[in-house]
């Protein structure tokens, strides 16, 4: 990567990241409680035993996350040397790598690869030469997890203009697109959003349906459409053919 994108990554920690990198244990704790909700239920097919891949590990919250949930093969990489001297120092199994190299030159294959806030940082050439890439890392069968700005979202450009390093922004229906051109299937699509894990979850979600029905509601009005995903980010969740 020879871009502006290298001088950005080499002090993403310390000139941007810092405070989200080092959560405090009851943020993190959240987070994870979170994830039990949204990622967790996709990831339930998988043995615990599966090798798992996350590509942009950053400093390994979702890295610990499936550890504490039993996965015994999971490693990640980024290419940010800050945020995995944060991993590696927290036990886990991170190193620094280009994408593109390390998907080209690493012969093993993956039963489910994990992309959080990472294909946004790519411009559309270079993800038309990554999707393939993830795909042939995939074993038949095989998920894609991505997390990503959501370009159709109520209000997602606090998300998609707060990275310098963010150069492409998806809806479904365009990530969708692209994800069918690589060669996935059974593609399917969450909100990231609130959820139950507490008294003030259940309020957060009760109240956002109602934000969601009101946008709808303008939707149909102006188009006679609706959409599902709202969320300033959305999730994907996709499988290579068997």
């Amino acid at each position: 990567m020879s871009d502006f994108r290298k001088e950005l990554y080499r002090r993403y920690v310390t000139k941007f990241k810092n405070e989200q990198s080092q959560v405090d244990d009851r943020n993190l704790q959240s987070y994870w409680a979170w994830c039990e909700h949204k990622y967790l239920p996709l990831l339930k097919v998988l043995d615990r035993n599966y090798p798992i891949l996350e590509l942009g590990c950053g400093p390994g919250q979702m890295l610990e996350f499936l550890k504490r949930h039993g996965f015994k093969e999971v490693e990640g990489i980024d290419i940010s040397e800050e945020q995995i001297r944060i991993a590696t120092e927290r036990g886990l199994n991170a190193k620094v790598a280009d994408v593109f190299e390390f998907l080209n030159t690493d012969t093993r294959t993956f039963n489910a690869i994990i992309a959080i806030d990472f294909i946004e940082h790519f411009t559309k050439e270079e993800l038309m030469r990554l999707f393939p890439c993830i795909h042939r890392a995939l074993k038949e069968g095989g998920i894609l997890i991505i997390q990503t700005p959501n370009g159709q979202g109520i209000f997602p450009h606090q998300v998609i203009y707060g990275d310098l390093s963010h150069l492409t922004v998806f809806t479904p229906d365009s990530l969708k697109q692209i994800l069918m051109v690589a060669g996935f299937e059974e593609i399917k699509f969450y909100e990231t959003g609130p959820v139950p894990k507490n008294i003030k979850g259940k309020i957060r979600v009760i109240l956002w349906s109602m934000i969601k029905g009101l946008a709808n509601a303008i939707r149909i009005i102006e188009t006679s459409k609706t959409q599902e995903v709202w969320t300033e980010n959305l999730i994907c969740c996709c499988r290579k053919p068997q």
